[in-house]
């Protein structure tokens, strides 16, 4: 009986020790406190650009965060599409579209019978600019992200800082109760902006980064890093499957960034360049600085979304030396972050996460040059039959008011005024869509709404189907086949290359080590909040990732 007692004192002690932290002010803590947390999302990044280009990264960026922290190789998106909103939104909530709602960039409104943008927001009035890009807020994203929780923990003193080149990758992460989100405009501005969602006015701060012409002293000659004959990562420079640049015969290094410019946007021509990631990382050393990000004892949270590579991506495609120097030359801004980090907050006194939105497929005409199974699909084709369908079959073909985001939106009003069952006409058009050249699978929204699918493509296009938002039919195309110009590449499927993306943590409270176990994108956000000891996001559907953390 006594040696029970001092057995069940022990563990008691042992449970207690792993669950308190001396804070050696005699009190204790039983979660960790960093005083900043960094979630970076790098928009359309494979996983495997983390291996295929690992040889050529140096020691302070992608590689310290791998030697240093932890990372988790089989990480994927649990849901279809894998589009920008809806994997920045999922990301920071710790769920998927079915739950946020940002079921796209844009999306079809059933009720205003038009197309909306995730971020868009009338209400507002832009900062720094009086263009319309600065009318945006998060409001159409429907639940909190863990910037939000940890803001409420704090009794809103932790403060929130989300930046990107894109709006919506500065405002989905930093959540509904940022005190500032802030995107590049480009055009004949090239400025950094935000919305009175926020504040009524810039920040001091940013009005000096505003009128530094960094944004200017970017267009320049964009030239690989290092000499082009070592990029052995990747494929020729000059081939039939790059866009590139207007004004520029060749898709092929170097890019004069200053004489192009003009017919390219202005400064929105950086946005395509690798120099677009590093005004990003420019402007979040300065948010760090300017406003005292990680300096007391209150967790403070910086989102940055490095969006140039998807802009690099859908240009050049997955393959390009392009794509290989924009990685390369990401890998030098990571370093330098790191760095003011390590400096400005203190060496082990942070925590960052990197993951992706999306990632992305190889081009589709690259891929079937080297006979893999690939294609295009067009769009005017596809219409087309879908009014040949609808009239033979009912009559009718204003009985569909949108097609959009591989989806078919019903005029519901009239398919109840010629009496017709609704779930019945879903399931005719889905049963003619798996007919069709091109498409894979077709589900009708009635059967999404009401079945329990847990595994394959079903299961993704559940966890992305929202019942107020999506369309009546859903359908997925087949394996390596987009709707897009036959050169560069794009997004949006369920299929391994844009489901496998990076996730590494490393910092405060992280272990050291790797998994190949899968994870889900919708695990960071619990996970982030485990660390913290906040709420979990309102919504949030993930799982946290124990191994990951210490104790």
């Amino acid at each position: 009986m006594k040696n029970s007692i001092l057995l069940f004192v022990a563990c008691m002690l042992y449970v207690s020790g792993f669950a308190q932290k001396d804070q050696g002010n005699g009190t204790s803590e039983i979660y960790v406190k960093p005083k900043l947390v960094v979630g970076i999302v790098v928009d359309q990044m494979r996983y495997d650009y983390l291996t295929r280009f690992y040889n050529k990264y140096g020691e302070g960026g992608f590689k310290r965060m791998i030697n240093e922290g932890f990372n988790c190789k089989n990480n994927h998106f649990n849901y279809i599409p894998t589009k920008t909103a809806p994997g920045h939104a999922s990301v920071f909530t710790g769920t998927s579209p079915m739950n946020h709602g940002v079921i796209g960039n844009n999306w079809y409104d059933k009720e205003t019978k038009e197309s909306v943008y995730c971020a868009g927001d009338a209400a507002v009035v832009p900062l720094g600019t009086k263009d319309k890009a600065g009318l945006m807020s998060p409001r159409r994203m429907l639940t909190t992200t863990f910037a939000d929780e940890n803001r409420l923990f704090t009794q809103m003193e932790g403060k929130t800082i989300g930046i990107s080149v894109k709006d919506r990758g500065a405002i989905l992460p930093a959540g509904h109760t940022a005190n500032a989100a802030y995107w590049f405009h480009g055009k004949d501005e090239g400025v950094f902006i935000s919305s009175t969602y926020y504040q009524e006015d810039l920040p001091k701060w940013v009005q000096k980064f505003n009128s530094s012409n960094t944004a200017k002293s970017y267009l320049k000659d964009w030239n690989t890093l290092y000499n082009i004959k070592t990029y052995t990562e990747s494929g020729i420079d000059e081939n039939e499957f790059e866009r590139g640049f207007t004004g520029k015969e060749t898709a092929s290094f170097p890019y004069d960034l200053k004489k192009l410019s003009k017919e390219n946007g202005n400064f929105d021509i950086i946005k395509g360049t690798p120099y677009g990631n590093s005004i990003i990382a420019d402007f979040a050393i300065a948010a760090i600085k300017g406003e005292d990000l990680g300096k007391d004892d209150v967790t403070d949270v910086l989102t940055v979304s490095f969006s140039s590579t998807d802009y690099v991506g859908h240009n050049f495609g997955v393959n390009s030396k392009e794509v290989e120097d924009t990685y390369l030359r990401l890998d030098k801004d990571l370093e330098r972050m790191f760095k003011i980090l390590d400096s400005y907050v203190g060496k082990g006194e942070y925590t960052v996460f990197l993951t992706a939105d999306h990632g992305a497929v190889d081009v589709p005409a690259y891929l079937h040059s080297h006979d893999v199974p690939s294609g295009y699909f067009g769009d005017d084709e596809f219409t087309a039959e879908l009014d040949r369908f609808m009239t033979t079959k009912y009559g009718a073909s204003d009985l569909i008011e949108n097609v959009s985001n591989n989806q078919i939106f019903l005029d519901r009003n009239k398919v109840n005024g010629l009496n017709l069952n609704l779930a019945d006409v879903q399931q005719e058009i889905a049963n003619h869509l798996i007919t069709l050249e091109n498409i894979n699978v077709a589900y009708s929204a009635s059967v999404i709404a009401n079945n329990d699918f847990t595994t394959g493509v079903a299961a993704l296009l559940k966890n992305g189907y929202n019942q107020r938002r999506s369309g009546d039919i859903l359908f997925e195309f087949s394996p390596a086949v987009i709707s897009y110009p036959t050169q560069g590449s794009t997004h949006g499927s369920g299929l391994n290359h844009d489901t496998h993306v990076p996730l590494l943590f490393f910092g405060k409270g992280i272990k050291h080590g790797s998994t190949l176990q899968k994870t889900e994108i919708i695990d960071i956000a619990p996970t982030v909040s485990g660390l913290l000891g906040i709420s979990f996001p309102n919504g949030s559907t993930g799982k946290p990732l124990e191994f990951v953390l210490e104790n």
